[in-house]
């Protein structure tokens, strides 16, 4: 009975309130709460269940507490993880950037270097196809007016109807139009001209050749008009002992 009196007094029955009046009617009746039966003659030690009460929440206080902070642990080396990969990653985007740009730059460096050289190389080649044509143009002007003085020099002041045409179609004759001409049409030119130099060489030498056979039958003719002239001259003396007198 003592041990029943304790615990009354520890957990007092409760009554339950009195419904109003005007609900009392509709909701169900709940029966008073029944304190357990405690055998008699055991006593109840309630500091030592408040004790293990205390301990046991205390042990899952201290459990849930281990899990948060080891959740927490976990999550904050993920988060330092992440931050790590996304750094790197950035890290690698820079590089792969910069990479790149270098490439680019590159790129853009050998094609205005590459651009420099043709340019150089076209400027050079136009020089050097400049400077041919000046030569064969030099070289024709040098035979071609060699060719002209000597011919002036061995006919003198005497000049026939022929050689007259000749000079004014030459001092009337046109530049040759050259310009837009490459290297390889300039050599066909000059081929042809060096061709057309030799065949007035030929008929020159012919018409000289001729001229020569000419003066020598007409020296021959001229010497024995002579002789005839001489004979006749002395035909009228006679011959006396086969001789002439």
């Amino acid at each position: 009975m003592e041990g029943l009196s304790a615990i009354q007094g520890v957990y007092p029955p409760k009554s339950p309130p009195s419904p109003p009046e005007e609900e009392a009617g509709n909701r169900p009746v709940v029966p008073p709460l029944i304190p357990p039966k405690i055998p008699e003659g055991e006593r109840v030690d309630f500091d030592d269940i408040h004790r293990k009460r205390m301990e046991k929440d205390l042990l899952e206080l201290q459990t849930l507490i281990d899990v948060h902070f080891e959740q927490r642990k976990k999550e904050e080396e993920e988060l330092v993880a992440l931050k790590e990969r996304i750094e790197r990653r950035r890290s690698e985007r820079a590089e792969q950037q910069r990479f790149r740009t270098e490439k680019e730059r590159e790129r853009q460096a050998k094609l205005v270097e590459e651009k420099m050289r043709k340019e150089e190389e076209e400027a050079k080649k136009r020089a050097e196809d400049d400077a041919k044509k000046k030569k064969v143009l030099s070289n024709i002007g040098a035979h071609f007016g060699g060719y002209l003085v000597k011919a002036e020099q061995k006919r003198g002041k005497r000049q026939t109807g022929r050689e007259t045409k000749v000079r004014i179609l030459s001092e009337r004759k046109k530049p040759l139009n050259i310009d837009h001409m490459g290297e390889e049409q300039l050599r066909e030119k000059a081929q042809e001209l060096s061709d057309w130099i030799h065949q007035l060489e030929s008929e020159k030498f012919d018409l000289m050749e001729k001229m020569k056979q000419q003066k020598y039958e007409i020296n021959v003719l001229y010497n024995r008009i002579s002789h005839a002239q001489k004979f006749r001259k002395g035909a009228g003396k006679g011959r006396v002992g086969g001789r002439w007198k």
